[in-house]
């Protein structure tokens, strides 16, 4: 009975040294490439199987989101003391020690501003806060540690100027305390508005790839929006980037021009008739133009109804004041009682 219970404890006596064995075997190795997040640099950051000593500062870490290289005679140098001894440095020339960091951009900041001015002076929703800083800021490094979101602890606003002053906080930082957390500048509200991507020239017609949106001061007005209403309208001046478009700035496209020669469609119950004009005046699809009878030389009110084409109605038909009168009754053509299409002069 006694002599299996030895043997099962010897077995168990093996076993249990055997991990031990091969773990003391892994000789201690340097890191290439060391993260850290205290202030200081233990020999366990920068030794792998460092062993008792893991735990012992050696040197001070970076600042907060930053790193530094430490040649291995130095971190060698600065372990001999410890009895740390046979340590494989890997052919390196130098360890890269990191300092982790939580890391707040200036695109939080603004962000925690606009929230604050929303909040406190109605100044619209805080995604369409425009906040602008006297100085251009640097990204601020916290604790890796440090939770939470930006608290901005003081806001003053003048609407007249546009003007803020705003102190933001962490309370899990200690490391924001002692960095500039007081902020000013201006803060405007804005909109989505279209322009031009590049220069149109007057009368050019639009196209969607021509126009982007960007974000413009609510206080410049009403500016067009939708993209889709805006693309096929004409210049009707120059136009250029970054400016945004009004409802004055764009027109229906010209498809007829002064002086063309245009189709002219005269229509009447069971009776439509055609004859050639020119155009007075230039015009877009719906506009209403003069056009001169090329016949009968008498200028009269017809809407642009196409390319080269527009139409008089026969209840809408009017001579324009001042235009030469007929040359003779023989001008006005007789209606066809068959309702077809003839070649006839209309006035």
């Amino acid at each position: 009975m006694i002599r299996p219970i030895i043997r099962l404890l010897a077995l168990a006596l093996v076993g249990l040294s055997a991990l031990p064995v091969a773990a003391q075997d892994a000789p201690p190795a340097l890191r290439a490439n060391v993260t850290v997040t205290a202030d200081v640099v233990r020999i366990g950051d920068l030794v792998e199987n460092a062993g008792p000593v893991a735990e012992v500062p050696i040197f001070r870490s970076p600042d907060l989101g930053t790193r530094g290289a430490v040649p291995v005679e130095r971190v060698v140098e600065a372990i001999r003391s410890y009895q740390l001894l046979d340590i494989d440095t890997r052919g390196l020339a130098e360890v890269v020690v990191t300092r982790a960091s939580r890391a707040i951009a200036p695109k939080e900041i603004s962000a925690s501003i606009a929230k604050a001015l929303e909040k406190q002076y109605g100044l619209g929703e805080a995604r369409n806060i425009l906040v602008e800083f006297d100085r251009n800021l640097r990204t601020l490094n916290v604790e890796s540690s440090a939770a939470g979101e930006l608290q901005v602890t003081a806001l003053s606003y003048n609407p007249r100027t546009t003007r803020f002053d705003a102190t933001i906080d962490l309370p899990s930082s200690a490391a924001l305390q002692l960095q500039q957390r007081r902020f000013a500048g201006t803060a405007i509200e804005t909109i989505d508005a279209l322009t031009v991507d590049h220069p149109i020239e007057r009368g050019e017609i639009l196209k969607a790839s021509d126009l982007v949106v960007v974000r413009r001061p609510k206080a410049e007005g009403r500016a067009i929006t939708d993209l889709q209403a805006a693309s096929g309208l004409a210049a009707r001046h120059e136009l250029r980037p970054g400016q945004p478009l009004h409802d004055a700035d764009l027109m229906k496209p010209a498809v007829v021009q002064h002086n063309d020669m245009v189709t002219i469609v005269y229509e009447a119950p069971g009776l439509t008739l055609t004859l050639r004009g020119q155009a007075q005046d230039s015009g877009a699809i719906g506009d209403t133009i003069s056009v001169m009878n090329m016949e009968s030389k008498r200028v009269v009110r017809a809407v642009v109804s196409g390319p080269g084409r527009v139409t008089v109605a026969a209840a809408g038909i009017r001579f324009v004041e001042n235009a030469p009168g007929p040359a003779s009754a023989s001008d006005t053509p007789a209606p066809s009682t068959e309702g077809s299409q003839h070649e006839h002069g209309v006035e």
